[in-house]
């Protein structure tokens, strides 16, 4: 039983450290008649881990019926850029590698995730985004 309820911890606590995104703009690719036209969408979040971090993600959402309802599965299309944007500070000591934002791509099954990874050789944040599917 404590081992459950550890586990249940120990995950809302990663979920709490990631961060949520606010949509900046996007660009229609492709016109559709009914629902939703196909975009490129810039969402910008905050390193909850890192004060002075703000990252940008841009990445394809498919439009249509499918995507007006959220079941079309989007793109694997995307590119992220971090930006200091004031004074870095840490929160706490960082991991090596330490996911920092996840959104789903599809109803359920694909994400897209950024993950931080620390360079202490080079005294860098490294950012990498990408796709996973369940």
């Amino acid at each position: 039983m404590r081992l459950r309820l550890l586990s249940v911890l120990v995950l809302l606590s990663g979920l709490l450290q990631t961060a949520f995104a606010e949509e900046i703009g996007h660009v229609d690719t492709v016109f559709k008649w009914v629902g939703p036209d196909h975009k490129i969408v810039v969402e910008a979040f905050d390193d909850p881990q890192v004060q002075g971090i703000s990252c940008y993600v841009s990445r394809a959402k498919t439009g249509g019926i499918k995507g007006a309802f959220g079941l079309a599965e989007d793109p694997s299309n995307f590119s992220v850029t971090c930006q200091q944007v004031g004074a870095i500070s840490f929160l706490e000591p960082l991991p090596r590698k330490q996911s920092v934002f996840k959104e789903g791509a599809s109803l359920v099954f694909k994400h897209v995730q950024v993950v931080r990874m620390v360079d202490e050789k080079r005294n860098t944040l490294v950012y990498l985004t990408y796709s996973d599917r369940v």
